[in-house]
């Protein structure tokens, strides 16, 4: 039997979440094989760990279009779309019935372990981008196997890789030695066992960003309930006028709400909020813990620490190919430009595709939060667009692939989660520099809950 030509061969994508399985329908649209590989036992995995979570974008913002093309025979109708989904609903109404439209064409249980190019490690040139790319993965069963490929599309995100708590971006000294009372992620309140975590209790939230937001609100919400919670907001910078983002002016609103409404806290009084503060060590107190920063300031002992200091992408099963990135943000060199931090927004980032996603490895792409490396910025509608992008490229299309087809929403604050937890605030869709000196000032929630989103 004859060998199949690389062309005839699947593109693999890793990871079934939102840009993954959008990358694979582009590519069904295109007539291309995908093969999406993913590692927990559903899609949508990470999403599922934050359901219950309000995104900031409306159900229209965070659909792609060939994936809907896909589900329209099923009898799939679109949620409305000015409303405001939970991860939850996202991976139940839209990413779990795409990939169940996909059907085989997606593998749950496949964690994939390496990439390279068939018979050449990274060091190799001779005929190098003749080679077809082999894919090692390990199955939940714990079995091995090689999967070649004609191009990889790396979608697995960076949720696994929450950043530390040192200001250095280490560890700070004896955060793996508290770490049963650390947590990287937003808390579920409405858990019975998360809620008694933290009722009554002294929690440090250390972030500056929507997730740190939105943790904060859900502990001054718990503190109306359980007497004696407190919540210390603790960041590096100090707080001016972009901390809060785009406000009224922010073309998704509820992104803009989201800020409004952690500018509310600061002005109501639930909680601390201490500036200037670059966490160095955590250390026992009796029994709380003790924050310490650089210089050796210390803030008052607390019961539990919430750690929303951004994500990072895992590039270890990557090794044996050549991916250009920055050395700053761990994203493409072409695209880490136009989506620093220190500069942009969402709203500012100029969409892109294939030109901005290519390595000097060809055939290799990181795509979504992925694509982002360490910055905290990333939309869904920008990913839809970088895979549109790819699939037009992979298929031969290359005009298709260089024309934009996105317009960003303007300003604020990107990337995270949102506080749009009432129904009905959900439909309607309402809702300093790095030297500072530190300062102290009271912050907590002067209204009832709203709801929001990422």
């Amino acid at each position: 039997m004859n060998e199949p030509t690389t062309d005839q061969l699947p593109v693999v994508v890793i990871g079934a979440g939102p840009i993954g399985l959008a990358a694979a329908a582009h590519l069904v649209e295109r007539g291309l094989a995908p093969l999406v590989l993913e590692a927990g036992p559903s899609a949508g995995t990470a999403v599922r760990d934050w359901a219950h979570v309000r995104l900031f974008s409306t159900w229209a913002e965070v659909t792609d279009p060939a994936a809907e093309k896909l589900l329209a025979p099923t009898g799939w109708v679109r949620p409305d779309g000015a409303a405001y989904p939970t991860g939850g609903d996202w991976a139940a109404h839209y990413l779990q019935p795409l990939a169940d439209v996909l059907g085989d064409k997606v593998r749950y249980g496949a964690t994939v372990t390496g990439v390279a190019r068939a018979g050449r490690d990274r060091i190799v040139d001779a005929d190098r981008d003749e080679q077809p790319f082999t894919v090692h993965v390990q199955t939940a069963d714990g079995h091995e196997e090689r999967i070649t490929a004609r191009a990889v599309i790396d979608a697995s995100g960076t949720w696994t890789i929450p950043s530390p708590m040192g200001a250095d971006g280490l560890p700070a000294l004896g955060e793996k030695t508290v770490a049963e009372h650390v947590s990287y992620r937003v808390p579920d309140l409405k858990d019975p066992a998360v809620r008694a975590r933290y009722a009554g209790k002294r929690t440090a939230v250390i972030g500056s960003g929507a997730s740190a937001f939105t943790a904060l609100a859900y502990l001054a919400d718990l503190a109306e309930d359980e007497p004696g919670t407190h919540a210390t907001w603790i960041l590096r910078r100090g707080i001016g006028a972009s901390t809060f983002g785009g406000g009224e002016a922010d073309q998704l609103p509820a992104r803009g709400a989201l800020g409004l409404r952690a500018k509310a806290a600061v002005e109501a009084g639930h909680a601390d909020a201490v500036t200037g503060f670059r966490t160095q060590a955590v250390e026992p107190g009796g029994d709380r813990l003790v924050l310490v920063a650089e210089g050796g300031r210390r803030l008052d002992a607390v019961d539990e620490i919430i750690v929303l200091t951004g994500f990072r992408p895992d590039l270890s099963f990557l090794s044996e190919v050549r991916l250009g990135l920055d050395e700053r943000l761990q994203a493409p060199t072409a695209l880490a430009p136009l989506i620093d931090p220190n500069v942009h927004s969402c709203g500012t980032v100029y969409p892109h595709g294939v030109n901005e996603l290519s390595h000097p490895e060809k055939g290799v792409y990181l795509v979504g939060m992925k694509s982002y490396g360490r910055a905290p910025t990333f939309l869904a509608m920008t990913g839809y667009e970088q895979v549109r992008s790819l699939a037009a490229a992979l298929a031969g299309d290359r005009e298709a692939a260089e024309r934009v087809e996105l317009t960003l929403p303007e300003t604020g604050v990107c990337g995270g989660a949102g506080l749009y937890d009432d129904p009905d605030a959900a439909q309607s869709g309402g809702g300093g520099g790095c030297c500072a000196a530190p300062a102290t000032l009271q912050i907590g929630i002067g209204a009832p809950s709203a709801s929001g989103g990422c």
